[in-house]
């Protein structure tokens, strides 16, 4: 990109030259000064491309604001000067009059469009349609989503219905998190940004980096409810109170852990469960297994199977702080077809 600007830089100014010669060429009274021709539009030139250098990090966001806010000045300007105020007097007060109200209003108009840019769409609108002209609904991914990284299953899975938002100062945060001295903080920061590489090399997953350029004092949680809300997005996090900011502000909300524990499968007492057993137990001949879904079962008599698929039925189910505890006692491995595994009602009573 660098050498794709600089040589485009070292041809405008070799362009500039070529005009300023030609200038000198076709005007008689310049042929004799060519040279001052050829540093005129030099100098020209250099001036153009340090403005453009001044303008690194302009982005077209900001230049499509500053172009609106001189339309609105202008407009304002215009309906103005063409008004009664304007009819009678002297012409070059009345010129003057015009010449600072435009200069004015188009100030203030700048000033209002690059402060609000953020505020409103009109500038350019975000483009919620996919090549088919279907709207598309949004989604913004905040840096909890990101490091949990659960949505690169879901998008595998192509449940994702959703165009993937990312503002750039939650891929900022993710940086700054993944350079951070704490060797978990810097761990869980290269997870988010390893996720969000995951999500970008899937073809069929719609993500963009939206590039929003809000005050750098604002925290994190009101930055991208407001963007949320700003495009008419719904917010994907796994953080609760975020969660409830968002709804607070009217914000739709989706929850990956609450989606998860919906997902959960359903385990009664007298279930069969198949689960594949792991370690040994806290008491003696126990074996600890885990669902799908991460449920913890404790299977009674279990020690000796450790490392293979069994059969369990379960005999009772209490919550805990990681979700819920699950206690189940070995069945041998004919237990199924002697309770006549192969109908409909014990397939539905089993449980992986």
């Amino acid at each position: 990109m660098k050498r794709t600007l600089l040589i485009i830089r070292v041809v405008f100014f070799l362009v500039c030259l070529l005009c300023g010669y030609l200038v000198a060429y076709v005007v008689p009274e310049w042929d004799a000064h060519r040279w001052i021709a050829l540093g005129v539009a030099g100098l020209l030139g250099i001036l153009v491309i340090l403005v453009d250098l001044l303008l690194k990090g302009f982005s077209l966001r900001g230049f499509s604001a500053v172009t609106f806010g001189l339309f609105l000045g202008w407009l304002a300007s215009a309906l103005i000067a063409n008004s009664p105020l304007f009819e009678n007097g002297d012409p070059e007060l009345l010129f003057l009059f015009r010449l600072v109200l435009f200069v004015v209003l188009g100030y203030v108009g700048t000033a209002l469009a690059l402060r609000g840019r953020d505020e409103f769409n009109l500038v350019i609108p975000y483009v919620r349609f996919e090549p088919q002209h279907v709207e598309a609904p949004l989604v913004v991914v905040d840096t909890s989503a990101l490091i949990d990284g659960r949505i690169v299953g879901i998008c595998e899975s192509r449940f994702m219905g959703f165009t993937i938002l990312v503002p750039g100062f939650i891929i900022d945060e993710l940086h700054h998190i993944a350079d951070s001295r704490d060797v978990q903080k810097r761990e869980r920061g290269r997870r988010g940004l390893d996720t969000l590489n995951k999500l970008r090399a899937m073809p069929y997953v719609n993500i963009h980096i939206h590039d929003s350029e809000l005050s750098r004092g604002e925290e994190i949680e009101s930055k991208i409810v407001f963007v949320a809300k700003s495009l008419g997005a719904r917010l994907l996090t796994t953080d609760y109170n975020l969660a409830q900011v968002a709804k607070f502000h009217s914000v739709e909300w989706l929850n990956l852990n609450m989606l998860a524990r919906s997902l959960r499968t359903e385990v009664a007492i007298g279930m069969q469960i198949e689960v594949e057993l792991v370690k040994e137990g806290r008491d003696a001949g126990q074996a600890v297994g885990y669902l799908t879904d991460g449920s913890m079962v404790v299977v009674t008599d279990g020690a000796e199977q450790i490392g293979r698929q069994v059969l369990a039925r379960v005999q009772n189910v209490l919550p805990s702080a990681g979700g819920r505890m699950i206690f189940a006692t070995l069945l041998p491995d004919d237990a199924d077809a002697e309770e006549g595994g192969d109908s409909p009602d014990s397939d539905q009573k089993r449980v992986k």
